[in-house]
């Protein structure tokens, strides 16, 4: 998805008890909408008279989040317990609304919440969903994690016949998503196991840890390497079944998964074959650096402040490298943020982010050692208009590092945003204002080049 953060921080709040006796005054549902880089996003809090809370975002399909609820002297906070996310504001004078500000990794927008539900908005228009009646069937399926004692929860297609059919494994982005990558009412993975499993590929699509039907467990340590054990229990449950072919099970990876699924091809050679949508092959921090630079200027930044904004995250990335004492990380990015003018808030909102365990891991992950070691055939693609990983920066590296696969493809795809749409006149991360989920183009590419490498030799 898009290269935001994974679900890491979980820093409980313990309020004293005259708050959480304020707090039964703020207890229900409250309905708002957060407004911010031309999108709305719906949300909702359900507080609860001890200060226990959840919090809803139905366009992206995020439900029950757990978040903790407090009020002090008419002060409110929401703070989501999986995410460095919440909201901060006060209650108004006749008791009806709740007026702060909604803040996430050092941004904010106004926010105002009220107890009256919106009515129902249209659903967006997504002609390119899949629905029903499908020619395949679909099983519920589970398994559990044996390094994290997790149970991951996900949907398995398979095709028309008898089996043993081949199959592709679908490895999400950064970010809790569920399995079909929903964002913003588009379902690109759904879409893909669609057009695979009509071709005769079995494909399995999974929740993320706290997404749908899998299990969280302690989020505020987990890197990229946890979920690299998610994807290997999910190739392990994949050759327990008779219906799947062990000696034909292949990984498509979308953004961090792009990362993880070499990580997995290079531990596991009996991989069949892999897909890249959106990876990486230079280390985290370069990808990381140059998404600062080309987001800013997909928003309509001038260049030399386009350019300022990755030199301020450059600097901050080299303190979280460099100072292993996440403290003293935090306090010294801190000092970069307020220097360059960025608010007090959101100058600890960005140094909390950046010193978390998936951040610090992410940009000192190389993702050349495992390309160097996958011997299977490779389709790595990206979109020429992807400002999150960049195709001119990434596709050449990735060619040069796969020095032990037989069968290499790598394509910038004109046009094309990171999730794959059509840019056209919208800016690159506007994917909601875009009624195409995946671009025809992208999903032959991707279709066409599975099921030919999913073949029996």
């Amino acid at each position: 998805m898009r290269f935001l953060p994974r679900a890491v921080v979980a820093a409980a709040l313990f309020a004293p008890a005259i708050a959480a006796a304020q707090v039964e005054s703020i207890a229900g549902d409250w309905y708002g909408t957060v407004k911010a880089g031309g999108q709305q996003l719906p949300v909702v809090f359900h507080i609860k008279p001890d200060g226990a809370a959840t919090l809803d975002s139905p366009a992206q399909s995020a439900m029950g989040l757990t978040a903790t609820a407090t009020l002090v002297d008419g002060k409110v906070k929401v703070a989501l317990q999986a995410i460095p996310a919440a909201f901060e504001g006060a209650v108004s004078a006749d008791g009806a609304s709740l007026v702060g500000k909604w803040g996430q990794n050092g941004g904010g927008a106004p926010l105002t919440m009220t107890r009256t539900a919106p009515a129902a908005a249209p659903a967006p228009n997504r002609p390119q969903t899949p629905k029903p009646p499908f020619d395949y069937r679909s099983e519920e399926v589970a398994y559990v994690n044996r390094a994290s004692g997790l149970k991951l929860a996900g949907t398995l297609t398979l095709p028309q016949g008898t089996g043993p059919y081949p199959v592709a494994l679908l490895i999400t982005g950064s970010g809790t998503q569920d399995r079909d990558e929903t964002i913003e009412g588009h379902k690109p993975f759904l879409l893909i196991a669609d057009a695979l499993t009509r071709r005769g590929v079995a494909v399995l699509r999974v929740d993320d840890r706290a997404a749908g039907g899998s299990q969280a467990g302690d989020l505020s340590h987990v890197t990229t390497a946890d979920f690299v054990t998610d994807v290997e229990a999910g190739v392990a449950f994949l050759r327990g079944r008779k219906d799947i072919d062990p000696a034909r099970i292949g990984l498509i990876g979308h953004s961090e998964g792009g990362v993880i699924a070499p990580i997995v091809a290079a531990k596991d050679p009996k991989i069949a074959f892999l897909v890249m949508l959106a990876g990486t092959g230079v280390p985290g921090e370069q990808v990381l650096n140059r998404q600062a630079r080309d987001l800013a200027l997909g928003a309509g930044a001038p260049p030399a402040a386009a350019q300022k904004n990755a030199d301020l995250l450059a600097a901050a990335n080299a303190v979280a490298r460099e100072e292993p004492d996440p403290a003293k990380a935090r306090a010294r990015i801190v000092e970069l943020f307020t220097k360059a003018g960025a608010p007090a808030q959101a100058a600890a909102g960005q140094a909390d982010f950046l010193t978390t365990p998936w951040y610090r891991y992410f940009i000192m992950l190389d993702p050349a050692p495992a390309l160097h070691q996958v011997r299977c055939p490779v389709l790595a693609l990206n979109g020429d208009k992807d400002a999150n990983v960049s195709a001119a920066v990434n596709l050449p590296a990735i060619k040069a590092a796969l020095v032990q696969s037989p069968d290499v493809t790598t394509t910038a795809l004109p046009g094309l945003n990171h999730i794959f749409q059509t840019v056209g006149s919208h800016r690159p991360t506007d994917y909601g204002a875009i009624e195409e989920t995946m671009a025809p183009s992208a999903l032959s590419t991707i279709v066409d080049w599975t099921v030919a490498h999913a073949a029996k030799p």
